[in-house]
């Protein structure tokens, strides 16, 4: 499709510094079209204020907020939390809103007989591939528009000077210009002095992080945190029934206090460079720990050493955008059927920065303190000599062969 047969588009907006400038750019160079600004709230809070009038303002012809935060935690997030799905340490927040935001897109794309679809992802990230490959899924002939892969702007300051030079409004300055994405679930920091790998995070620095505190300005007393799941689903907080999205805002916050859920990480990017980043993940990083916590009681040896195995596809299949891919659904149900006795409790102490196990329970678990105890109980020792003679045969023989003791 020619740039000129393009009449309206739906832009993937956020507010932030790349979409402010997509809307006059693409106006400037698609020949005017009709601009549909769609911003889908995952959880990104106070950067949704405002947004509607500066998507008008700097040349939206029409703008759709859209609530994704429940899409977003009980499609993706349990799911993922379920599957024990951890890309190098990476709690994968941008990565869990990114699926759902583009089929969001697609919907309204079609709705509005949109001739394409922008997002503002640099050529450098992974978002990029995330975003167009979920359209891809839901609309294989829809045109995709990345203004990063196109324009000549060069670097964040480029774009900066571009949006001063159009009377575009940014939150933002040239000092504090981090890169950052945000949701109910994380806060990722990269740019600036984080290039450089050899810097620390600036995490007692005024400002610099949003969802909570350093572990050194946390309280000096722990606070404990009650979690009950059913079939590997949160369902409870301290005793009180709340819904999985509810449990995670919750835990933001007792977290962020404790200093829980910060990560420094130098990734490796699907598109093959290394990037640094900063993340914040306080709710989350709890979250995990606590259903982890809970499988130990309730998942046999196999199952649970098969899921982690399993875990690392998963995690690489969200990470590189195969959410929407049959083996990401595969895995799923395999997933699924592993969490039918994952029920349970699970208390956490939280502590400058640490996530301390307090105590589990659950109807469902194969913890038997009869048969584990250092005291008396109805496990035979004895059997362990037969148990041990047949597991060491190979072994023996191996041994017997190499001295040339082995009778044929």
């Amino acid at each position: 499709m020619e740039k000129k047969d393009i009449k309206k588009i739906v832009l993937a907006y956020s507010g932030g510094l790349d979409t402010s400038v997509i809307i006059p750019w693409l106006k400037e160079n698609y020949n005017n079209p009709e601009i549909i600004a769609v911003a889908g709230n995952v959880g990104q809070a106070d950067e949704l204020e405002g947004l509607e009038e500066k998507a008008y303002k700097t040349g939206a012809s029409k703008f759709y907020a859209v609530d994704l935060c429940d899409e977003m935690v009980n499609d993706v997030i349990i799911p993922s939390m379920q599957a024990g799905a951890i890309y190098e340490e990476y709690l994968m927040g941008t990565a869990f809103a990114r699926p759902i935001i583009a089929k969001s897109l697609v919907e309204i794309a079609l709705k509005e007989k949109a001739d394409a679809i922008a997002h503002g992802c640099t050529g450098k990230g992974n978002d990029q591939v995330r975003f167009e490959l979920a359209i891809k899924h839901f609309a294989p002939n829809m045109k995709i528009i990345a203004p990063w892969r196109e324009w000549a702007i060069k670097s964040r300051e480029e774009e900066i000077d571009y949006a001063e030079a159009h009377h575009v409004p940014l939150k933002i300055n040239r000092e504090t210009n981090y890169s950052k994405d945000k949701n109910m679930w994380h806060l990722s920091h990269e740019g600036l002095d984080l290039e450089d790998p050899a810097n620390e995070p600036q995490y007692e620095k005024p400002g610099f992080l949003e969802m909570g505190v350093s572990p050194l300005q946390a309280p000096d007393k722990p606070a404990y945190v009650e979690l009950a799941f059913e079939k590997g689903v949160p369902v409870a907080l301290d005793g009180q029934k709340l819904s999985a999205t509810d449990i995670i805002w919750k835990l933001n916050k007792i977290g962020g206090e404790n200093g829980i859920g910060l990560l420094d990480i130098v990734e490796n990017r699907l598109v093959g460079m290394k990037c640094r980043g900063v993340y914040e993940t306080p709710g989350g990083t709890i979250l995990y720990k606590a259903h982890e916590a809970l499988e130990t009681l309730c998942l046999d040896k196999m199952t649970v050493h098969k899921k982690q195995e399993l875990s690392v596809c998963f995690a690489e299949l969200l990470y590189n955008g195969q959410w929407f891919s049959p083996l990401r659904e595969a895995l799923s149900a395999f997933v699924t059927a592993t969490q039918k006795n994952v029920t349970g409790t699970v208390k956490l102490k939280l502590y400058k920065g640490n996530i301390i196990k307090a105590g589990i329970t659950s109807p469902c678990s194969l913890y038997s303190e009869n048969i584990c105890t250092f005291g008396e109980s109805d496990y035979d020792q004895s059997q362990a000599t037969g148990f041990i003679n047949l597991w060491g045969l190979p072994t023996q023989v191996q041994a017997l062969m190499e001295q040339g003791k082995l009778e044929q």
